[in-house]
């Protein structure tokens, strides 16, 4: 499965806001896509919850891994950024 490693954009890292708008995304994609941290196991990030439970702070790795290249690419863009502004 295609993956990208980014690096958390938002100032308080993946909490419930960030991780609301990734799983609206991915969702929306309709396609499968998982998020992880090194050393840890994918979760779906089509789940804010499973996504909040990643425990990504700001500055974190983060792979994101789906074989929807345009579903991996929106979804890295919005690891990135600071959702919170």
């Amino acid at each position: 499965m295609p993956s990208k490693t980014v690096i958390v954009g938002s100032a308080i890292g993946l909490h419930a806001r960030p991780a609301a708008i990734i799983a609206e995304a991915v969702v929306a994609s309709g396609a499968d896509v998982t998020l992880s941290v090194d050393g840890g196991e994918p979760v779906d990030a089509g789940s804010a919850l499973m996504i909040m439970t990643l425990g990504a702070a700001n500055a974190a790795q983060v792979t994101i891994a789906s074989d929807d290249e345009a579903a991996l690419t929106t979804i890295a863009d919005l690891v990135q950024k600071d959702l919170d502004a």
